[in-house]
């Protein structure tokens, strides 16, 4: 009790604040066979806009295997790709080739990263799982020690395998045992190429909160990549770096894809 306690008393939920930029990790196949080199790609910007910014290199990148064993990625590639404005900007991506049936999840953090509209610094890990071949593990918890990260995104429903319409459903956790009641999520969907004439921003970004257990509930859509986001405030204070002083946020994201119905 007094775990939960000193959780919901020390993390203040950001309720009033949208996240307005997301991270974006994507595989070039959602689902893959065991020995497939699978490329993934890291952006940081607008998803459903398509209009993307500068991303910082990664900090760490993690998969956690079938087996629930982990892996690190060691090795990052710069790329340089159109963003906002007909502006190069920097991305990164990696190539990981999985050497197991089952469910892999690939998780990024990358490092403490200045928003200046916000006068904060955010703290992120964003995740997809890549489906090889057979169902085990798609619930893969990270533990905290490994990133330090504590606050997490588990899927209660299958990730992948998805068609427009059908209920997902996802839980919110600080480290392993306090679920977040009353969280907000942020959903956007992603696309390609940027939006010549986007509809207005309650059908870009979707909102909704956690129940009393930690547990949200939607339904996609459309077909595609979609991102479902939480984040908290002021996880600590008077974080410093490059000269700048602010509040430090840890976000998490999920990826998911759902297929199109044929």
């Amino acid at each position: 009790m007094r775990q939960i306690g000193i959780a919901l008393f020390a993390f203040v939920l950001a309720a009033s604040t949208s996240f307005a930029h997301y991270n974006m990790l994507l595989p070039d196949k959602p689902w893959a066979n065991k020995g497939d080199k699978v490329t993934f790609t890291y952006q940081f910007g607008h998803p459903f806009e398509h209009e993307v910014f500068d991303a910082p290199e990664p900090k760490a990148v993690i998969v956690i295997l079938p087996d629930d064993k982990t892996q690190k990625i060691e090795k990052f590639t710069k790329l340089s790709v159109p963003g906002a404005d007909g502006k190069k900007v920097t991305a990164f991506s990696f190539v990981y080739e999985p050497a197991m049936r089952g469910d892999h999840t690939v998780v990024l953090q990358k490092p403490p990263f200045w928003m200046e509209e916000s006068k904060e610094y955010w703290q992120d890990t964003v995740k997809v799982v890549l489906h090889v071949q057979t169902q085990k593990n798609w619930d893969a918890f990270l533990p905290p020690k490994l990133l330090g990260n504590q606050l997490r995104m588990t899927p209660e429903t299958r990730p992948y395998g998805l068609w427009p319409g059908m209920i997902f459903q996802a839980s919110v956790w600080w480290g392993r045992e306090v679920p977040q009641p009353r969280t907000e999520i942020e959903i956007e969907r992603y696309n390609a190429q940027p939006v010549k004439a986007p509809p207005p921003d309650e059908l870009i970004t979707f909102k909704t909160r956690t129940d009393p257990n930690g547990v949200f509930t939607f339904a996609f859509p459309d077909p595609g990549w979609w991102c479902m986001t939480a984040g908290y405030q002021e996880i600590g204070r008077g974080w410093v770096a490059a000269g700048k002083k602010g509040p430090l946020r840890e976000r998490t994201t999920l990826w998911v894809h759902v297929d199109e119905k044929k």
